[in-house]
Order: structure tokens, then sequence, then C-alpha cells
């Protein structure tokens, strides 16, 4: 819920029309109304206001989904670890999120800045499904753990998750947070190692028959559902 008065580049990120910093850009651009006027650099915006922009501030964003495989580093990488050769991906693109080094799968790369807070932040709950080998025959106290959630470190509660075992070293997880190495952690406090780490759902968005490092252009009806179940206007 917006509340007013609020400045104009809030306001549009409020409304998920652009980011605050690109705000700014449009607004210089004298893109940007209040009330029939060009809006101003830091304006206040009332209530009874009525904001408008020029069609031309609909822009033309990229959505990838990508096979990050083993190895690839998404953010942050130490001297020698190899990361995401962002030259084969559209100019601009980023990782949307982690996936860390050890394990490999679905993560989407965008450079529209308005999905990060919508997709990442933990209060949404988006749901992002992994499957996961561990070293030894899966038990019914780590699926119980699992589902009911646990403590992994001081303070730090993961929630419930669902769960299904595959085979007997082998389990489906679905979460809706994003913890660092949460499932690793979660797997070593029930006594467990991950030997693999699969994600191969976020929300919708599928890996299929995708290899590693294959990536998929998101568009038409999926790209659609995607924004909307973000809370992102789609026209």
């Amino acid at each position: 819920m917006i509340t007013y008065p609020i400045r104009i580049n809030h306001y549009l990120a409020e409304k998920q029309v652009t980011t605050r910093r690109n705000a700014d850009v449009l607004i210089d651009e004298g893109k940007i109304f209040i009330n029939g006027k060009r809006a101003k650099i830091g304006q206040m915006v009332q209530e009874k206001d009525k904001v408008s922009w020029d069609k031309a501030v609909k822009q033309n964003y990229s959505y990838i989904a990508y096979y990050k495989p083993l190895g690839l580093v998404t953010v942050a990488p130490q001297p020698g670890e190899r990361v995401i050769d962002l030259s084969k991906f559209p100019k601009g693109v980023s990782p949307v999120g982690r996936l860390d080094k050890d394990s490999e799968g679905l993560i989407i790369l965008s450079d529209d800045g308005r999905i990060t807070d919508a997709l990442l932040n933990p209060k949404k709950k988006h749901e992002k499904e992994y499957r996961v080998v561990v070293n030894r025959k899966i038990t019914n106290s780590l699926l119980r753990g699992l589902k009911e959630g646990m403590r992994i470190g001081a303070g730090d509660f993961t929630r419930p998750a669902k769960t299904r075992k595959v085979d007997e070293e082998t389990f489906d997880i679905i979460l809706t947070e994003g913890k660092n190495r949460q499932i690793r952690r979660m797997c070593k406090a029930l006594g467990f190692e991950v030997k693999s780490l699969l994600r191969f759902r976020i929300m919708d968005i599928k890996l299929g028959n995708m290899k590693p490092g294959d990536q998929k252009k998101l568009e038409g009806k999926q790209l659609t559902g995607f924004l909307e179940s973000l809370g992102i206007p789609t026209a």
C-alpha cells in the first residue's frame, strides 16, 4: 500500500512501472507526467494526483531461463572461480538470485530490475523446487525435519517445506525462501551430506529438457504468467 505523499520515482517503482533509478532518467527525459504536466525529479505525488507516462516508457526487457552448470559462480566470485559468461546473453542481463558453485540448474537472468525483489523477497513465498541426492539412505527423521522446518543457525529457522522421496538417497523439496546454502545446511543439521543438488523449477518456469549451459528466452503466455504472478504489470 502506497503512503502519500510519495516521491515520484518511489511511486513509479511501487507501481512496478520501472525502477527508482530508471524513473529519474525517464523524468529527466520528460516522459513522466503529473496531472498532465512534466514531472520533476524529487517531486512529491499526492493521492489525488494523476500520474501518467509516455508510451515509450514501456521497455523491451529480456528474461532468460538458464541451466547453470556445476562449477560456475553466479555472484561474488573468489579469485580463480569461474563465473557465468554474460557475453552469451542479451546485453545488460544479470542473474536474479544465486545458485552456489556446487549446485546446478535453473536460474533467471534479466535486465528488469523490478523482478529482483518481487522474486527473491521471502515474504512473497514463491516456490523453488530442487532434486537432492544425499550420501546415505533417507530416513523418516530427515523427511520430517525438512517438512516441519528447523534451526540451522543461531536464531535462524527454516520454514516448513514440501518434500517427496524419489528413491533411497534422492528427494525433491520445495522451498519458499532462499537462505544461503539452505538445503545443504538443513541436511547437515540432520546428519546428512548433499552429494548433488539440482534446481529444476522456479514458480512455473521449469528446466524441462534443457541441458547444462542451455538458455531459453521467456516469452508469450509463459512470460505473461510469470510477470503477473510477481505482481508486475504486462501492459
